[in-house]
């Protein structure tokens, strides 16, 4: 049987228009010759999720994202319908959580398998989730580092503020005789330390003599270091016995004495007692001075006319033993 050509073309064109509607099927994920269920979850921000996208379980591809609509109460929550393969059980307490595919923000539906050994049937509605979106996560990654970024620039602000304050002309100025002493104190440091360097080149012998008696100084007093324990074993004792002594009692009693010395000194001054009075008043001085200069003159004349007051009598002593007649 010979086929027409108009034929032949009907038959091309039913076949290419079956292979696009296959071809186009399977590009939006649909399986034209296998069975598949359909769930359903609920949102409230699908942030960017469109029909077609993938439907995963544990990254592995197991149905696609069917038809998005609005609820139509007031909520307007989303509904997404979720078609699945029908070879594949699902939990009852599974999650469909909505997350980014790929670095490039495209959107896909993950499944988190439940435990639960009931498993969902075909209509169900499953929990639902979203993963934190792209800009939130850009925003806490750079919202640290804007931060850090304004403060850096304050920083450089206040630095600019005073790189301006220092490189005026008074302060260039300063730094220009800064810069002048620190040359004029590292020159003076250069003398000294080449006038250091002479001296010890000079005095080279000396300094050697010196380094020799300290070293034989240190020799005899590591070898007499048991005569140094005993003087200072002594010196210990003598503090011990010093402060067991009752040296505080006698510098109390001393301290007492000098007291009483201050209250008789005082009365002396005022004049009060006989020794404050022979101190104070001068009448006894005087009567004594008197009583001096008489005595002086009773010496001269008893020296120079001795028969004023003493009698001598030759015969005296026969007259009394001469008989009477």
């Amino acid at each position: 049987m010979k086929l027409s050509k108009e034929v032949k073309v009907g038959l091309v064109t039913v076949v290419a228009i079956g292979c696009f509607l296959y071809g186009f099927s399977f590009l939006k994920g649909k399986n034209l010759f296998s069975t598949q269920r359909k769930f359903y979850a609920v949102y409230k921000d699908i942030d960017g999720l469109v029909e077609a996208n993938p439907l995963l379980i544990n990254g592995f591809r197991v149905g696609m994202v069917g038809e998005i609509q609005l609820s139509k109460d007031t909520s307007k929550s989303v509904i997404v319908t979720l078609i699945l393969n029908d070879e594949v059980d699902i939990p009852r307490n599974s999650i469909a959580k909505v997350i980014s595919s790929d670095i490039l923000g495209s959107k896909a539906v993950q499944l988190e398998i439940g435990d639960s050994t009931v498993l969902a049937q075909n209509g169900d509605t499953l929990t639902s989730a979203s993963e934190e979106n792209l800009k939130s996560s850009v925003n806490k990654v750079v919202a640290p580092l804007q931060k850090k970024a304004s403060d850096l620039l304050s920083s450089i602000d206040s630095v600019m503020v005073v790189v301006q304050q220092v490189f005026n002309e008074n302060a260039r100025a300063n730094l220009s005789k800064s810069f002048e002493s620190i040359k004029l104190a590292i020159t003076s440091l250069q003398n000294t330390a080449y006038r250091l360097d002479t001296l010890v080149y000079t005095e080279k012998a000396k300094i050697s003599s010196i380094l020799t008696k300290v070293n034989v100084l240190a020799k005899t007093l590591a070898d007499n270091s048991d005569k140094l324990g005993n003087v200072i074993s002594n010196f210990s004792n003598i503090s011990d016995s010093l402060a067991k002594s009752n040296i505080m009692s006698a510098i109390n009693n001393a301290d007492v004495a000098l007291s009483q010395a201050s209250v008789i000194l005082t009365k002396i001054n005022k004049g009060e007692g006989t020794m404050g009075m022979l101190i104070n008043n001068d009448s006894l001085y005087r009567k004594l001075d008197k009583s001096s200069e008489d005595l002086d003159r009773l010496l001269k004349d008893l020296r120079i006319n001795p028969e004023r007051y003493v009698h001598i009598s030759v015969f005296g002593r026969k007259d009394r033993n001469k008989p009477k007649e």
